[in-house]
């Protein structure tokens, strides 16, 4: 069979591999779709070398059918329509005890710390598996996994009904907690730069503005006549992002950090004191993330073929990692990991 393997920096090529036959309390999974995230690109351009074993496969956000179920596997049999939870926690840290273990202090995520989906057949942890209702394309399945990001973002948000959300960045993630959000009953407003992203986003039905052009913090407070945002997501990664969160928030208001901010930016703290603001970072999901992501999608609650890009074969995830990279036009790239 074939996988994709990342042998390093802007190196990843497609190759024969071996099947891992199912250990106990695992099962093997035909992998239909995989999806590539920012984090693939992070690896792609060589930044988690300190996780990562070359030559390894790569990939987490998947779906497929079940294979074959390992001893003591009871749960799942062969057939069964499947999404994976890509954590492996310990089990036994602190994080873990005190029922976090989505931020396992020993965490393994599968698919960068172990190899991952973007092969013919994966073997995983059973305690990973979601199932997929046949009303779910397995292509529209392999969203799941960023979807669940998006749904752990707005819970812990705690986005009621009516609120007013503001979201700073409407790529894949961006737009995906603004469609949550939506779904969960706030009015939400993004702010974006990318034309194609803004055109996409409004295409969503989606209000988006660009602050390049628009005042944000002006809009914001005419629009909530005085008082700012409910709640603020930021999810551009960007040090203008995490400069503007402070302003746009009401008077005890929530900010939300998505986005994986890999050097220190400045952020005004005077505001989160004058404001009585709350400020609260988020981390992958947790089962429940899944569950909710899931039952959205099987709701139809996402337009899926408008937020994917692209489906390449596994002979082509350089490709896709590079369309990525240029940016531009491009939202969610997928790749088919079994014909």
């Amino acid at each position: 069979m074939q996988a994709a393997y990342y042998h390093g920096k802007h190196d990843i090529r497609a190759g024969s591999c071996q099947p891992v036959a199912p250990g106990p309390g695992q099962v093997q999974i035909a992998v239909s779709h995989c999806g590539i995230c920012g984090t693939d690109l992070h690896l792609f351009h060589g930044h988690m070398d300190h996780r990562v074993k070359p030559p390894q496969v790569i990939g987490h956000e998947m779906s497929g059918a079940i294979a074959e179920v390992g001893p003591g596997v009871s749960s799942y049999k062969h057939g069964d329509r499947v999404t994976v939870m890509p954590l492996d926690p310990c089990n036994d840290c602190p994080a873990c005890k005190a029922g976090h273990s989505h931020v396992c202090q020993r965490l393994k995520f599968i698919g960068i710390d172990t190899p991952g989906a973007l092969q013919a057949l994966w073997t995983v942890p059973a305690h990973t598996l979601h199932r997929i209702p046949d009303s779910l394309s397995l292509r529209h399945a392999a969203l799941i996994e960023p979807i669940a990001v998006a749904c752990h973002d707005v819970r812990l948000g705690r986005v009621t009904p009516g609120e007013f959300a503001v979201v700073l960045g409407g790529g894949p993630i961006g737009a995906l907690v603004a469609l949550v959000a939506k779904a969960a009953g706030a009015r939400v407003l993004i702010s974006e730069i990318n034309p194609f992203r803004i055109a996409l986003a409004r295409k969503l039905g989606l209000e988006v503005v660009n602050p390049l052009e628009t005042d944000l913090v002006k809009l914001v407070t005419t629009q909530t006549n005085g008082a700012g945002a409910d709640v603020v997501f930021e999810v551009s990664g960007s040090t203008a992002g995490a400069e503007i969160m402070t302003q746009l928030p009401r008077v005890r208001g929530r900010v939300v950090i998505v986005a994986v901010f890999p050097k220190p930016v400045p952020v005004d703290l005077h505001k989160f004191f004058w404001r009585e603001l709350s400020l609260c970072g988020t981390r992958v999901y947790e089962h429940e993330d899944f569950e909710k992501a899931i039952q959205l999608a099987a709701a139809r609650a996402f337009p899926f073929e408008e937020l994917i890009t692209g489906v390449y074969p596994l002979e082509g995830v350089t490709k896709g990692l590079e369309q990525m990279e240029q940016g531009g036009e491009v939202m969610k790239i997928l790749v088919e990991c079994s014909t």
